[in-house]
């Protein structure tokens, strides 16, 4: 190990291969072909991290959080989608098709297209992001969007993972919205938008199998509020939920 001849009676690195070779013999691979690692192989996921009722003093809602992957540990195709459905319509979607790059271990930057579907005129944006494991386990998403007519937007979201037991899991977590300009046909001022912090307390029946129930607050700002109230709604909602998280 550091350098030189070897001792006489160092061990013989081949003693144990019992005479095989990686280039000959009943174990070598055929010709044309190699030993693949991990990182050269494509792989594919789904997460649905929330599929969930949630009860608010003014309504009830459906609500939904999932994301799904293709592609090998660098580079991955990513679609993320999150809406809520409440009095049997849609009240607003967010769905983004991304391209994600590694950029270390625990980080891919994100890029790609967004829209926006529901009450109002659907919505189109550009979309930048970044999402990862920062240390001490929190789970971050952030972005920022590009849309027609000079519009802008911000989105942030945060998610931590405290285990009461092995099975026992509670989920704090936070989720934030900005936009540059207001746009009033979809009930959206500029500035900061909505806040919305929720705890999750979750049973994992399986690693992949997952109910919860919980508690989310939800608030509007400044102009988003005053559009709010002017429709007759409230500026602010405190919510019990009830859902499943699952992936594969």
């Amino acid at each position: 190990m550091q350098g030189g001849s070897p001792p006489p009676d160092a061990r013989d690195p081949h003693a144990y291969s019992d005479g095989f070779v990686r280039g000959s013999g009943k174990y070598s691979l055929e010709p044309g072909l190699r030993l693949r690692l991990g990182d050269e192989h494509r792989y594919s996921a789904l997460l649905v991290n929330r599929l969930e009722r949630s009860y608010g003093e003014d309504d009830n809602a459906t609500a939904f959080d999932a994301q799904a992957w293709f592609g090998t540990s660098y580079d991955r195709l990513v679609v993320k989608a999150e809406g809520e459905r409440s009095r049997g319509e849609l009240e607003h979607a967010r769905t983004e098709l991304l391209w994600g790059h590694a950029l270390a271990a625990y980080w891919d930057a994100q890029l790609g297209i967004r829209y926006d579907s529901g009450e109002g005129p659907n919505r189109e944006w550009l979309a930048v992001g970044i999402q990862g494991l920062a240390p001490y386990w929190f789970e971050l998403d952030a972005a920022a969007y590009l849309g027609a007519g000079g519009r802008t937007a911000l989105r942030f979201e945060a998610e931590y993972e405290l285990l009461i037991t092995q099975r026992l899991i509670l989920q704090p977590r936070i989720e934030l919205n900005a936009y540059g300009k207001s746009d009033p046909d979809r009930g959206i001022g500029s500035g900061l938008s909505d806040v919305a912090a929720g705890l999750r307390l979750r049973y994992e029946i399986t690693r992949q199998f997952a109910p919860y129930i919980g508690v989310e607050w939800v608030s509007r700002y400044g102009e988003t509020k005053d559009l709010l109230r002017e429709a007759g709604g409230r500026g602010s909602d405190t919510r019990l939920v009830a859902g499943v998280r699952f992936w594969f």
